[in-house]
């Protein structure tokens, strides 16, 4: 047996949470690369958004924007920006008061140009939903995260969710059952690798944040996180220390594949596409990402940690305003109007990522999908976001990182 030295191990687990500060805390700028667009003038409201599932979804959401008709005949139109180097597309357009008036993004970039002084407070938009019904029918936990101390800086619309999948033919050829903890997720994984399976299926190559949010998720799962309540930065707390040692743990057993840090997304989908990968972190909607909506690669329950938490990483995607607008009340109408027709974009089957509001989810169309309904009901009351150890919101430092597809 290789038997790690004290240095060693400690040298492993402080290279880890390193990695995963430096992921956390430095902006990830996942992000999209729109073309110049004149400013929101003439009584319209510009309206950006992001590639967030194929065409279908920009078309359907473009003719959304466009039936937006308010006060004084005021309109909406729509521009899509693209992932790559969407960040500096919009500080440059807000620099220069050619940006949108209402925008989605990255996951936390209203936190950021909040603090630059540039975000319309989403409060009167929170109090419309609460007079249309809209605000009981969210999901719990789901607005919290954007509460400041000033205001609501967005008012979340989608949720990217972090979750175990696994493929029951693999388990049922290991002749194990599925863990329900960190204990039976070593066994089921040394079980799996007797078969040639991996156990721990995760990724860190090119454009993968998986391997980091596998690693955060652990953390939250056993009740830690990367900030304390006060949103200082808090890597290296006894209960993170513990989930890193138990990847190393899972690592050295030869659980998690080697390979899997040069793994892009692709590459990760392809691997459980084939069967390689039994168990494992994936988002919401991997079924239809693979191509396998059989019932064979299916969402698993969540585990408890060796204390009994149990907890997942979220990343609540937003609709933002900005105060370059030709009229605050124009944009906090399109807002709440777009809030009100999210509906038809989960209807139609265009959206991989979960909706916020609890009707949607009870949608035939979403209802339908028995991995959508597992997530809702077990995995969303447990989810936290980066900000866990119950941060009032999120820390400033992770609000240019997004969440895209």
């Amino acid at each position: 047996m290789n038997v790690q030295s004290e240095t060693s191990r400690n040298f492993s687990r402080r290279g880890f949470l390193g990695l995963t500060a430096a992921a956390a805390a430095v902006p990830l700028l996942a992000a999209c690369g729109g073309g110049s667009s004149s400013s929101s003038a003439g009584g319209t409201i510009k309206f950006w958004d992001m590639p967030w599932a194929t065409p279908a979804y920009n078309d359907a959401a473009k003719k959304i924007t466009e039936g937006f008709s308010g006060a004084n005949n005021s309109k909406a139109g729509y521009q899509i920006i693209q992932w790559n180097n969407f960040y500096q597309t919009f500080s440059s357009a807000i620099a220069s008061k050619t940006g949108p008036a209402v925008s989605t993004g990255g996951g936390f970039q209203a936190f950021q140009f909040e603090q630059q002084g540039q975000i319309a407070y989403a409060d009167k938009v929170v109090d419309a939903l609460k007079k249309n019904g809209q605000f009981d029918d969210f999901l719990p936990g789901v607005l919290e995260p954007f509460k400041s101390d000033k205001g609501y800086v967005a008012i979340p619309w989608q949720l990217d969710m972090r979750v175990f999948w696994y493929r029951k033919s693999l388990f049922d050829q290991a002749g194990v059952a599925l863990p329900t903890d960190w204990a039976s997720l070593l066994e089921a994984g040394k079980a799996l690798k007797r078969i040639g399976a991996v156990g721990f299926g995760t990724g860190a190559g090119a454009g993968n944040n998986f391997g980091n949010h596998s690693m955060i998720m652990m953390m939250v799962n056993n009740g830690g996180g990367v900030f304390t309540k006060d949103g200082q930065l808090d890597v290296m707390n006894d209960r993170n220390v513990e989930a890193i040692e138990f990847l190393l743990e899972l690592h050295s057993n030869g659980i998690i594949d080697p390979a899997a840090v040069s793994y892009t997304t692709d590459n990760m989908s392809a691997q459980w596409k084939d069967k390689k990968i039994g168990y494992g972190v994936f988002q919401a909607g991997a079924a239809e990402r693979i191509g396998d909506t059989s019932g064979d690669f299916a969402v698993a329950s969540p585990i408890a940690g060796p204390h009994g938490d149990k907890g997942t990483l979220v990343f609540p995607n937003n609709i933002m305003m900005y105060k370059n607008t030709p009229s605050q009340e124009s944009s906090e109408a399109f807002l709440v109007y777009y809030m009100g027709q999210l509906k038809e974009l989960w209807r139609q089957k265009l959206m991989a990522a979960l909706p916020v509001f609890k009707s949607i989810t009870e949608l035939p169309e979403f209802a339908s999908n028995a991995n959508n309904v597992k997530i809702v009901k077990e995995w969303q009351p447990i989810a936290k976001t980066f900000a866990a150890q119950e941060a009032p919101s999120t820390p400033t430092s992770l609000s240019s990182t997004a969440a895209k597809p």
